[in-house]
C-alpha cells in the first residue's frame, strides 16, 4: 500500500473516530440502563455489537501505529471492523427511528 509523502495514515483517523463512537455507544447503553424501558433488553443487547466492533477497531488501529513494518495488515483489519461497526450502529439507529415514530 503506497502512500504519498503528505498523506496521513488512515489508522490515526480510525483510532480517534472509533474511540469517539465507542464512547457514544457506552453513553447510549448507560442511558438505556437508567431509563428502564420495556425494550431495553433487546436494545442493550443490540448496542453491544457496535461496542465490540469499535473496540476491536481501536485495538487494531493502535497495533497498526505501533508496528514497525509497512505491512498494512492491522490497518486493513481496523478499517474492516470500523466499517462493520458503523454499519451495525446505523442499522440499529434506523430500526429505532422507525420503531418510535
Amino acid at each position: 500500500m503506497k502512500r504519498h509523502i503528505n498523506q496521513t495514515p488512515l489508522t490515526h483517523h480510525i483510532l480517534s473516530t472509533s474511540a469517539n463512537l465507542l464512547g457514544i455507544c457506552f453513553f447510549v447503553l448507560s442511558y438505556i440502563k437508567m431509563g428502564e424501558k420495556a425494550d431495553a433488553t433487546l436494545l442493550d443487547e443490540c448496542i453491544i455489537v457496535p461496542i465490540i466492533l469499535f473496540f476491536t477497531a481501536s485495538v487494531f488501529s493502535y497495533l497498526s501505529m505501533r508496528s514497525s513494518n509497512d505491512e498494512p495488515r492491522f490497518e486493513k483489519m481496523a478499517d474492516l471492523f470500523f466499517m462493520t461497526g458503523l454499519l451495525s450502529l446505523s442499522i440499529i439507529a434506523v430500526i429505532l427511528i422507525f420503531k418510535f415514530i
